[in-house]
């Protein structure tokens, strides 16, 4: 026995229900009673995904069936009627340009000849499907990748400087020597390149290479994807991937229905339906010759907008999103589908999409120019000083220039005398400045950019592979999607969260109703009897529900019994249109007995899974959904359901409706939505006590943190249906308006209805949510939250998510005009500033942490982008906590954008779904959660993890570990650096400033290479300055990367003081001591060398807070390994500098000298570093002493300390 397959109906994203004023004995309201503005936030009929249902059978399975064959089980053979849809979310969702808005020109057109290939491409050659995402080829990439890497500017100072010693008059170092830096640099991230765009062209070929059935000759053949046109008729399978862009013509499905799965477009694993016009599916291409005309709009980004006619058979039918296909999606739960290809390869709209998040910088890295300036002035100084002293040299000295090395006017090598190796006084000057730059080049580090990528790979490699941000239940490790921004996760100082499925789990679950009046929320069952839930019993096998609910006992009884009355009459109803007013489709699980199937219902919407799973609970089992009727037990007795229409609910309506053909010939509308907007289309004259009853028990829901909806009906009359029946056939055919025509004609059904009751299911929070909230206030975070949900359910959550407290005081504002909103404003300013002196008369330690801003969505429409936006700010500026309700994502990004543009505060996104996306990207740091809504959020986010707990230990340890690491890094690397700048510099001043250099060029060229590049980067990617107990016990000490302590410009400066004199002790030493001896330059050379490394590695040491078995390594291995490269470089003969270290390592003056530089140079940093941790230590410095000696006698010191500075902790 076969049927027409399950039918999966697309549920759009939803906005949701206008607030209710609702004021709190605690609170000041600012807000004015009114007409809301259209601009409303989310509702709980959120999208959420589907579990891939194609590996599962449908629900009703025919007897004998095996394996993962996809059947249903009629119950009855029952004639069907296939459904109407109206007023689809697709068409309503922001895209004014859609199909129903306009008519599309000539101009603007693409003109497709169904199966007609040459014709289609007669006047304009179309794309070809071949793709390709590899950003080189082999003669592109040399030039191309040169281009992009020299975008830094630090590239291009290191070019011109190997240029300048290429340069006869200019060499200072071997040519070869001055180059190898650089090129080291740019062949590293070549080769990193090249890697990258060897894997996108791998998946290229693949991808290109894959085969589809193409019709050729009236027949399907196999065709590489890349050989595929603009004009084809394509068929597909079930499973397989779409690979260009098609309109659909005809599917497996009798009613043209099919499944495609969007995950690898928008990253949402939910299901999505898409349909093939009734005039061509009896079309089949391979029988019969198939010919049309498509007219569409050009190729563009749109994924969810469509525009296009179709012409065949003499008749013009109106196409939009709901009939095209695109390239990515999967077919599922459709055997196959047949279309024609309108868009293909690079023109496609997912190829259109194919483009990264915006880039981010750290901040640090920012910040890091301003040295980068400094430390070019200093450079351009050293430059000038040299150069200006050798233009005094040489006029002082003019006389003797035609006889004094180097300087030697006149060359007597030959029997003609020339003039030799000298260009005159100004000329002389500017190339000794010129040289001077050359020899002083390291001063800007180029090896630092390479030590900050790997340093930051090693800290992702150490984030993802934290167990402790390792979520079981989703089986989501930590991803680090962004590398260049890890260390920003140190000085977040705004924190914007999503609610739903964020900080709640979205995984609704049905906990009480309000029906006919009736309060069902007190009596609930808790036996495990009461919760075996309800089964049905059919071909010997029993079916059981998925889920099971909690059920109510007085409810029960009254469904159970047989006394007909009102009551019973409408609670049946009620259930009725839990289990029918929805688009979820009954799918069969087996079970470890063969006797015993499950019944898993899937769809878009966790609210409409909980609400059918509650029916089924209640004896109101959804058996079977076709496209033209259901099927539902009803205590035991089968009810087929002929489905006459449905208008889909729409974020301009917040409702959806479906037109119910029952057994009896009555035929009835049952609607659901957010409560005013049902309460708007309610026949107020009937049941006025039930619906002021439904009212109370709503307030009552939303204030203890439920989501609700609003259920109604009414019976429609022959006359009134065949009136809807027409004008939706009109409207579904209309070419122009067709969306706003649809959506008038549901208005007109969904009105005067009779209310039925509420439901009110519960979202409950994640694991650690509150104490992960209390942790980000202990360490002066700010959290605001965005979301969707009404107001009173926002606030509830947000007590219970320890969000809010009792303590504080909310300014509540709604209003509904730009006016009302500057007033309460204004008003609120005034309170805030109020509260937050009475607190500080007070002496209140939490300062501004009294008061609480909640404000609705519909105010921010009077306030984003204009004059207010600044009042606003002011405002949640005194306010340590900010909640905003029923916004929408546009007004997420804009409320981020508020705090974003006004401050140099860190801040950070975070959410679950798509409507998170556009407040991930505008954030300085976005982070996405793995969880129920798809991945769009994590596919733009910066950083993904499982759960919102999580991001204490990413924020406290690893932000913290991160930006203590590369603060001190990227300080320590401008000081090894400009340590041997300054001895070069000194030995210039004893050698008539003519830049010649003692230290061998390779020692030059090692230093940032070998010499000490390997404990810096070691030192910055596993020390720990504190434990992880200590930072998640005290999140206090997080305040360190909110008041810059690891970098900032005074300890650049003392920095570089300490830099000067190190220089000094490092170059004066061996020359005082070695002055007047046989001793040449180059054995000066190797000790200065040597002396260097030695101390700034000492000098790192000192500051190693974790030592292990690496560390050591690093340090002391670097040291030798200098010890090393030394000896071998004056052990070539053809080196300058042959012997030199043999020679002066002999004597006991070097072993001395040695010494006393370190000595000397360190002691004063060891006195002063010793004498301010004893006399002035920081935070982390007393708990980095109660970490090595207990706390202990010391517990309650820190605390009276910490409560005292209130600046520090």
């Amino acid at each position: 026995m076969s049927s027409p397959r399950p039918l999966l109906l697309q549920s759009p994203k939803t906005p949701g229900r206008p607030a209710q004023d609702f004021a709190f004995s605690d609170s000041i309201s600012f807000s004015k009673m009114g007409s809301k503005s259209p601009m409303e936030s989310q509702s709980p009929f959120s999208i959420e995904p589907s579990r891939n249902s194609s590996s599962h059978r449908s629900l009703a399975q025919s007897r004998g069936s095996g394996g993962n064959s996809i059947k249903e089980v009629n119950f009855g053979d029952f004639g069907s009627t296939p459904v109407r849809h109206g007023s689809r979310g697709n068409d309503s969702e922001g895209f004014s340009m859609s199909m129903s808005q306009r008519e599309i020109n000539d101009e603007d057109a693409r003109f497709v000849y169904i199966n007609d290939v040459e014709k289609t491409n007669e006047r304009f050659e179309f794309a070809g499907n071949s793709i390709r995402t590899a950003k080189y080829s082999i003669i592109t990439f040399l030039p191309k990748n040169l281009f992009e890497q020299f975008h830094r500017v630090a590239y291009v100072y290191f070019l011109i400087i190997a240029i300048l010693n290429q340069l006869p008059q200019l060499a200072v170092f071997g040519r070869t020597a001055s180059v190898l830096p650089l090129a080291f640099v740019l062949a590293v991230t070549a080769i990193k390149d090249i890697y990258e765009d060897w894997r996108r062209a791998t998946a290229d070929k693949i991808e290109n290479n894959r085969f589809a059935s193409i019709l050729v000759n009236n027949q399907f053949e196999q065709k590489k994807w890349k050989d595929i046109r603009v004009g084809e008729v394509i068929k597909v399978h079930a499973d397989e991937t779409l690979p260009c862009d098609i309109v659909l013509l005809s599917t497996s499905d009798p009613t043209g229905v099919v499944y495609v799965q969007t995950i690898n477009l928008d990253g949402e694993s939910n299901l999505k339906t898409r349909y093939a016009k009734q005039e061509t599916l009896s079309k089949i291409p391979d029988k019969e010759h198939i010919s049309g005309l498509v007219k569409c709009e050009k190729p563009n980004r749109n994924i969810y907008g469509f525009q296009a006619t179709m012409d065949i058979d003499g008749k013009r039918l109106s196409l939009g999103p709901a009939n095209i296909i695109l390239r990515g999606c999967e077919l599922k739960n459709t055997y196959w589908a047949i279309g024609v290809v309108v868009y293909a390869g690079r023109e496609t709209k997912a190829m259109l999409n194919n483009s990264g998040a915006p880039s981010k910088r750290s901040r640090i890295e920012s910040r890091m120019n301003f040295e980068m300036i400094m430390l070019s002035f200093f450079l351009v100084t050293l430059c000038t000083i040299v150069s200006a002293c050798a233009g005094v040299w040489l006029r002082n000295n003019r006389e003797k220039l035609v006889d004094i090395v180097f300087y030697h006017k006149k060359d007597f090598s030959k029997p003609k005398v020339d003039n030799h190796n000298y260009y005159g006084l100004a000329l002389e000057i500017f190339f000794t400045f010129l040289m001077a730059v050359i020899v002083f080049q390291i001063m800007i580090p180029i090896s630092l950019y390479i030590s900050v990528e790997l340093v930051r790979v090693g800290q992702a490699f150490f984030m993802t592979q934290d167990m402790q941000m390792y979520d079981e239940a989703s089986d989501a490790s930590f991803q680090c999607r962004a590398l260049n921004i890890n260390e920003d996760l140190g000085q977040v100082k705004y924190v914007f969260s999503d609610k739903t499925g964020t900080l709640t789990e979205n995984k609704m679950e049905f906990q009480c109703a309000s029906v006919w009046g009736v309060d069902y929320s007190n009596q609930r069952a808790g036996s495990s009897n009461e919760l075996d839930g309800y089964f049905v019993q059919e071909y010997g096998q029993v079916f059981r529900p998925k889920m099971k609910v909690a059920t109510d006992p007085e409810l029960l009884q009254l469904l159970k019994s047989q006394i007909d009355t009102e009551e019973r009459n409408r609670v049946r109803d009620f259930f009725t249109a839990l289990a029918a007013c929805n688009t979820i489709v009954p799918i069969v699980l087996d079970t470890s007995d063969p006797n015993e199937k499950l019944i898993d219902y899937q769809g878009e919407s966790p609210d409409e899974q909980a609400l059918v799973y509650a029916a089924a609970a209640y004896g109101f089992m959804l058996i079977e959904r076709t496209s033209g009727h259901i099927v539902v037990n009803v205590q035991g007795e089968t009810l087929r359901l002929n489905v006459l229409g449905l208008h889909e609910f729409d974020s301009d309506r917040k409702r959806m409706s479906v037109i119910l053909g029952f057994p009896d010939k009555n035929v009835r509308v049952f609607v659901k939505g957010a409560d005013t907007a049902m309460f708007n289309v309610i026949d107020k004259s009937l049941n006025t006590n039930v619906i002021r009853a439904t009212e109370g028990h709503l307030h009552a829901y939303s204030s203890i943190g439920l989501r609700t909806l609003v259920i109604g009906m009414r019976d429609l009359s022959v006359l009134e249906f065949e009136q809807w029946h027409s004008s939706f056939e009109a409207a579904s055919n209309a070419l122009l308006g067709r969306t706003a025509k649809l959506r008038k004609i549901a208005n007109n059904l969904e009105n005067n209805l009779c209310i039925l009751g509420a439901t009110a299911i519960e979202d409950k929070l994640q694991k650690g949510v509150p104490e992960a909230i209390e942790s980000l206030r202990t360490a002066r975070i700010k959290v605001w939250v965005l979301t969707g949900d009404k107001q009173e359910t926002a606030i509830s959550i947000g007590y219970s998510s320890k969000l809010l407290t009792s303590t504080m005081k909310q300014i509540i504002i709604n209003n509904n005009s730009k006016e009302s909103c500057r007033k309460s404003l204004k008003e609120a300013i005034t309170m805030s500033k109020k509260l937050n002196n009475e607190s500080e008369l007070a002496r209140n330690p939490e300062g501004v942490t009294s008061a609480a801003l909640i404000i609705d969505g519909t105010s921010l429409v009077y306030i984003l982008d204009t004059e207010l936006e600044e009042e606003l700010f002011d405002l949640a500026s005194q306010c340590s906590v900010v909640l905003c309700c029923r916004v929408a994502p546009f007004q997420k990004a804009g409320v981020v954008a508020i705090v974003k543009n006004r401050t140099s505060d860190m801040t950070l996104a975070i959410g679950d779904g798509a409507n998170d996306v556009s407040m991930i990207q505008m954030a300085d740091v976005g982070v996405g959660i793995s969880g129920q809504e798809g991945r769009q959020a994590v596919m733009a986010s910066d950083f993904a993890m499982g759960q919102f707990r999580f991001i204490v230990p990413l924020l406290l340890v690893h932000g913290h570990w991160n930006y203590q690491r590369m603060g001190y890094m990227i300080l320590y690397n401008f000081y090894r650096n400009a340590v041997f700048v300054l001895v070069l510099f000194w030995y210039t001043l004893y050698t008539c400033f003519t830049l010649t250099t003692a230290i061998n060029e390779w020692s030059s060229v090692l230093y940032s290479v070998i010499y000490t590049a390997v404990p810096t980067i070691v030192v910055a990617i596993i020390d720990k300055d504190l434990g992880r107990r200590t930072l998640l016990k005290h999140p206090q000490l997080y305040g360190a990367g909110h008041r810059d302590e690891t970098y900032n410009k005074p300890l650049f400066w003392l920095t570089m003081i300490d830099t000067l004199w190190q220089s000094v002790v490092i170059f004066f030493v061996p020359l005082l001591a070695y002055w007047g001896s046989e001793i040449d330059g180059p054995g000066l050379g190797d000790l200065w060398t040597l002396a260097t490394v030695i101390v700034v590695n000492l000098h790192l040491a000192m500051d190693v807070i974790e030592w292990n078995w690496i560390t050591h390594n690093a340090i002391w291995g670097s040291i030798f390994a200098t010890w090393i490269c030394v000896i071998v470089i004056d052990a070539v003969p053809s080196l300058v500098g042959y012997w030199a270290i043999f020679n002066i390592a002999k004597q006991q003056e070097f072993w001395l000298c040695l010494l006393g530089i370190v000595v000397g140079s360190l002691a004063p940093r060891f006195v002063i570093k010793v004498l301010s941790q004893y006399y002035c230590p920081s935070d982390i410095q007393i708990y980095k002493e109660v970490e090595k000696f207990g706390n202990d006698g010391l517990e309650l010191e820190m605390n009276e300390f910490s409560e005292g500075r209130e600046g520090r902790i």
